[in-house]
């Protein structure tokens, strides 16, 4: 792990019971980057983002976050991160700027309306501000809750399958948040099963799968991993879905234990 590491991840593994979840889980992720951790529902995604996020304590192996220990450093690293999860946690009582005042106003921060009227210009939210959020689409209360994970400015946000129920359009908005993240400077861990969204995204794509890492590397070193295809001599590059489906085929993984447990920011589990 070097000074540019911002989440570190060894050996990490995870049993509910005689079910084994994670089985010597590694990984790194650089300050300032988008990671994408790609697996089929129950590969264990949801069960990492929880122990990085001190909600739930590995039987072996380290995590750290910010340089702090998930396991020992526990406060440090809450004091870190921001967890958002796969569905929007807003008041829908409240309009998009109360929400941003509200939560300013839990972690003791001053001027909890300039932060609020802050967020609310950077995720394009501002001529709903005053709006109740049972009026927002899909996308919009999205990034309302992306917004809300930000306030306290976290050096570390987890987005634990983001997209989730979102319509294509929605999808696009969340994308050009995550995007926005890191381009600030956030590293962002995200979690999903949208090949495309992983694509899209990411500086770095691990593929997880029976609770393993099976490989990790850019989207230019993961499509290298398949030879280019030819069609009427005419060179065809792989794309994430073929070199997905190529490593793990295309049954997945049921649903496992490892991911049956909700918190309260996570929502239900991938």
């Amino acid at each position: 792990m070097t000074t540019n590491t911002a989440i570190h991840v060894q050996g990490l593994e995870k049993s509910y019971g005689k079910v084994a979840v994670l089985h010597g889980v590694d990984f790194d992720v650089a300050r300032g980057s988008i990671f994408a951790l790609l697996g089929s529902n129950g590969a264990g995604k949801t069960t990492i983002v929880k122990i990085l996020s001190t909600l739930l304590k590995a039987d072996t192996g380290t995590a750290s976050v910010n340089g702090f220990d998930a396991a020992t450093q526990a406060a440090d690293v809450r004091q870190s991160i921001s967890l958002t999860g796969q569905f929007a946690a807003v008041d829908e009582i409240l309009s998009g700027r109360e929400n941003l005042i509200l939560v300013a106003q839990l972690r003791h921060l001053k001027s909890p309306g300039t932060i609020a009227d802050e967020l609310l210009t950077r995720f394009a939210l501002t001529d709903a501000a005053t709006r109740r959020v049972s009026t927002y689409s899909g996308g919009m209360r999205r990034r309302l809750d992306i917004a809300m994970s930000l306030i306290g400015n976290p050096p570390v946000i987890f987005l634990d399958e983001p997209t989730t129920g979102l319509d294509p359009q929605g999808r696009l908005e969340v994308w050009d948040a995550v995007k926005a993240l890191a381009q600030g400077g956030t590293t962002v861990l995200l979690t999903t099963q949208y090949l495309d969204e992983a694509e899209q995204l990411a500086d770095q794509i691990a593929i997880l799968h029976g609770g393993r890492i099976i490989v990790n590397g850019t989207l230019a070193e993961l499509k290298a991993l398949l030879p280019a295809a030819k069609v009427e001599y005419v060179e065809k590059q792989p794309t994430l879905e073929d070199v997905f489906l190529a490593i793990v085929g295309d049954t997945g993984i049921e649903g496992t234990a490892g991911d049956s447990a909700g918190t309260d920011r996570t929502g239900t589990d991938d």
